[in-house]
């Protein structure tokens, strides 16, 4: 485990031919006039062409039998990372969250497992690689049932409802064209292979890994605020999503 704490220790300019990950861009368009304007953009570099995705990020969702003893477990630390999970029967779901420090922000991002897609790789294979990855969970592709009022099962959109992964989503479509997709997994803690997890990190990644109840996210996030962390949009809009649902009595 670390003992120092992470810090920015210089900032600069950067060569474009320095740049291993991502470029800039200036695009030439014409408006809903016509007229010719000119726009600035970041890209990945590395997104790959079998299927145009950027990344994921992972909604994963413990699940706990109801019989299992109130006894918990001691967090597993690799590489870096620490992995909190208790043994005790829960009935409420609890989702996946993680502690990273991100240096373009110089502080620490609480934030759902993610990661980039690879070549030849769906979103729905990147997302299970990289929950095992960077958590140690072992799960499975949750799929998303429809609600009663959607239309019937031989519609596209009921299909689309009951896919693992959401549609595609632009993460700052202002300043960069990169997307991402986010799956939902299910995590059955029942399984031996998650009663002791341990994460498999590359060198240099510091991953605290946690866990939270589902319901509980919108005001752990208000805490996590004042507490100094930042919120990633990912996570702070799956709380506010919830919150409004619970404001407006949807289910």
């Amino acid at each position: 485990m670390a003992s120092a704490e992470a810090k920015v220790l210089s900032t600069e300019p950067l060569a474009p031919d320095e740049a291993k990950w991502t470029k800039l861009v200036k695009i030439t368009y014409a408006d809903q006039t016509g007229a010719q304007r000119t726009w600035e953009s970041a890209e990945r570099t590395t997104r790959p062409v079998s299927c145009g995705i950027d990344g994921v990020g992972i909604v994963a969702i413990l699940r706990y039998p109801s019989s299992s003893s109130s006894t918990s477990a001691t967090p597993a630390t690799t590489n870096g990372t620490t992995t909190s999970h208790s043994g005790k029967a829960k009935e409420e779901p609890q989702i996946v969250l993680q502690k990273q420090y991100r240096p373009p922000i110089d502080a620490i991002c609480i934030e759902v497992p993610a990661g980039l897609v690879d070549e030849h790789e769906t979103p729905e294979q990147a997302a299970l690689r990289e929950l095992r990855e960077e958590t140690g969970y072992v799960g499975t592709l949750l799929s998303c049932s429809p609600s009663p009022s959607s239309p019937r099962s031989g519609s596209s959109r009921s299909s689309a409802m009951t896919s693992a992964a959401t549609p595609t989503m632009f993460n700052d479509p202002g300043f960069c064209n990169t997307n991402l997709q986010m799956v939902h997994v299910d995590v059955d803690m029942s399984l031996p292979e998650n009663q002791d997890p341990q994460p498999q990190l590359e060198d240099g990644e510091f991953i605290e890994t946690f866990t939270v109840n589902l319901g509980d996210l919108y005001r752990e996030c208000v805490r996590w605020e004042k507490e100094g962390y930042a919120i990633d949009a990912r996570v702070g809009t799956l709380a506010e999503g919830i919150e409004l649902a619970r404001s407006f009595g949807l289910s």
